[in-house]
């Protein structure tokens, strides 16, 4: 294996940790491994788990609420006023010119769609609603699928399964493994299942920033990428498509990203806390 950076580094004269000594070993083996600042303290880790409060709290509001009927200028109107009503920052709120308070992706918009007075859920819809909150400077991360009555079988069936990648590759995460095994066994679900996994876009770290590293991509090869250390906090949210894994963006809003065969996608996420026993969730 060819040797990577030095990200590992322990203060001059500091006494090596039992943590320490495992991150060192993976290192001296030319495994990628994270930069002590990935590794977030036990304040940091409380202050993103009250975010992560907040955040499955307006997800739970939109499932109350979401019906058939409704715009997505009115699920950003909810999540607008849950958030900021209990103290908190809709982080994707004019972060890099966004211009709403969350995403919202029906059909075959993969995701980062932008909520509308003009864009009406329908029967049959299933729609992508993700929710990030900034409390007190920490960041907390997630999304969930939504069925709009009644859909096809066919429809029913992504939704179903790219849950199922979201808990697969929740299982194959332990800690000191490798962000590779998480893509990898997602990807292996998708497929048997006929679908696939979009390659452009991936989970990240997440806590201190609305994104850190490491890159969570969805597909790959077990005991490649970053190692997983007790203390990282990132998301998984495989983005899983009907037909072909490519996408494009949206030239006139610059945001809203769409499959290139425009059949439809569908996409859960999770925020993530490693632990020595394997991953807690921190927003549902």
């Amino acid at each position: 294996m060819s040797r990577n950076k030095i990200n590992w580094r322990v203060p001059k004269g500091a006494e090596l940790t039992e943590l320490d000594k495992k991150v060192l070993y993976f290192q001296n083996k030319g495994h990628l491994v994270p930069s002590r600042k990935l590794i977030k303290t036990p304040e940091q880790i409380e202050g993103i788990r009250k975010s992560g409060i907040i955040n499955t709290g307006v997800l739970d509001l939109v499932a109350q609420e979401i019906h058939a009927g409704m715009s997505t200028a009115e699920i950003d109107k909810l999540v607008y006023d849950y958030t900021v009503s209990h103290g908190a920052i809709p982080a994707p709120l004019n972060y890099e010119g966004f211009p709403k308070s969350v995403c919202t992706s029906i059909n075959e918009v993969v995701c980062h769609g932008i909520p509308s007075e003009e864009e009406i859920l329908e029967e049959g819809d299933i729609i992508n609603v993700d929710v990030s909150t900034i409390l007190d400077g920490y960041y907390s991360d997630a999304s969930r699928m939504f069925i709009i009555g009644k859909t096809t079988p066919e429809k029913e069936k992504l939704v179903r399964v790219a849950k199922e990648c979201l808990e697969i590759g929740m299982q194959a995460a332990q800690p000191f493994g490798f962000v590779g095994d998480i893509g990898n066994a997602i990807e292996k679900h998708a497929k048997k299942n006929g679908f696939s996994v979009v390659r452009d876009l991936c989970g990240h770290g997440v806590g201190l920033e609305f994104h850190e590293e490491p890159d969570v991509e969805h597909f790959g090869r077990k005991g490649t990428g970053m190692l997983l250390v007790p203390g990282m906090v990132f998301t998984i949210e495989p983005m899983i498509n009907m037909g072909t894994w490519e996408v494009f963006i949206d030239e006139e809003d610059g945001w809203t990203v769409v499959t290139e065969d425009e059949k439809p996608s569908a996409q859960w996420e999770h925020t993530f806390l490693m632990t020595e026993h394997g991953l807690e969730i921190l927003t549902y």
